[in-house]
């Protein structure tokens, strides 16, 4: 591995620019990714730079010791992480989220009394309710297995969303759903289950995991239909998924990004199958192509800055109707999502066979990609929805 950036590594003020963290780590991430495919897991060196720069929990609210950045500063980070590596972007995206949801809706008191005095909050967990938490005098006693846990070998703490129990009856909502709650539960308490055999993002290391009859305080809950802990945007009902899911559409980007950095490597060195003496850069599909990638990547991301930044803007000029600026910035973050697999792909196929070698990098982000957009964030469904949005059409979707 690379050496570390002694600079992001110790300076007392790195986590304030977390996007120069991100940066000064990208020749140690590159170094690293054999590493992080092979054991999806980060090296030891890496875990401990980018906790000291908060890089898995860039949302954590400030009054318990978080750096709370803006969406956008957060978006850059994981962007930067990303493009030199995209199951690191990814897990520092999932760890942020979970640290939004969690310190957001935690007592400030036992969040500090969690996460310390000098936050550690590295989270893993699922929001899907594939637990059960069966509810007792003081607190809940929780078993479950939940799927796709990004970033769990590098958690201190799991977020498991639970339907509740009681006398052995689901509890219910007035409007009949199963009652829903998470429970943070530290790593020790859980029990990893190997099934991350996948073709792409191995080293987010999103295994399956389990817990059996655990008790969890009722203090270390949160429901997210509940009011927020803190005040602050990124904890607004109508605002927090985009605030999380930008940093989704970032790891997209970093990948796509990270897709042209390697072609045009690739390009400047090697030619063809068909013809070895002339470079892919002097070819006319290779030269179409990387403009088009390069427009692709730019226009996606610039839609995206604008509209998170507007709906953010708009929310803090204390607006009573921002559905049209949350629309766009949902709308923005799909849309970031497909277009980056669209350059990666232009990239992929421009390169000929030289694409399908592991030596020349671009199908790792060829596959990584294609993982990436099938989180939720990237769902063809959201067109639907915004679309809804745009037209008027009345909504029954939340976060929107």
């Amino acid at each position: 591995m690379a050496n570390l950036n002694p600079t992001a590594q110790h300076d007392a003020d790195a986590s304030a620019n977390p996007v120069a963290v991100a940066k000064g780590l990208h020749s140690a991430i590159v170094a690293a990714r054999t590493h992080i495919d092979r054991e999806q897991a980060f090296p030891a060196e890496l875990v401990d730079a980018m906790r000291a720069g908060n890089l898995f929990q860039l949302s954590l609210p400030a009054a318990i010791g978080g750096p709370q950045h803006h969406p956008l500063v957060s978006f850059e980070a994981v962007e930067a992480l990303a493009r030199a590596d995209g199951s690191v972007g990814w897990c520092a995206s999932i760890s942020t989220s979970v640290s939004l949801f969690s310190g957001g809706w935690l007592d400030p008191v036992v969040a500090r009394a969690l996460f310390g005095a000098t936050p550690n909050a590295t989270m893993s967990g699922s929001v899907r309710a594939e637990g059960n938490a069966t509810i007792t005098p003081d607190g809940y006693v929780v078993s479950g297995q939940w799927d796709f846990a990004s970033n769990i070998n590098q958690a201190r703490w799991m977020f498991c969303t639970c339907t509740l129990w009681e006398n052995g009856e689901q509890q219910l909502t007035r409007a009949g759903a199963p009652r829903v709650r998470t429970m943070l539960i530290p790593i020790e308490q859980v029990t990893i289950v190997p099934t991350w055999s996948v073709v792409g993002m191995r080293g987010t290391g999103s295994h399956d995991f389990r817990v059996d009859n655990v008790h969890v305080p009722r203090a270390h809950t949160v429901s997210l239909g509940d009011p927020p802990a803190h005040d602050g945007l990124l904890y607004h009902p109508r605002l927090s998924m985009t605030c999380a899911w930008a940093t989704t559409a970032a790891v997209a980007l970093g990948i796509g990004r990270g897709a042209v950095d390697t072609f045009f490597e690739l390009a400047n060195r090697s030619g063809s199958t068909a013809s070895r003496a002339t470079l892919l850069r002097d070819r006319p599909r290779a030269q179409e192509s990387a403009a088009q990638a390069e427009a692709i990547l730019n226009s996606a991301r610039a839609f995206l800055v604008d509209a998170v930044g507007t709906a953010w803007d708009t929310l803090s000029n204390d607006s009573a109707a921002p559905g049209a600026a949350i629309a766009q910035a949902r709308l923005a973050i799909t849309h970031a999502m497909q277009e980056s697999v669209r350059a990666v792909d232009k990239l992929f196929h421009a390169a000929g066979t030289n694409a399908v070698y592991e030596k020349n990098g671009i199908e790792r982000h060829f596959r990584d990609v294609h993982v990436a957009a099938q989180h939720a964030a990237g769902q063809m469904s959201h067109y639907e929805t915004a679309g809804k949005a745009l037209l008027g059409t009345p909504l029954k979707e939340p976060g929107w």
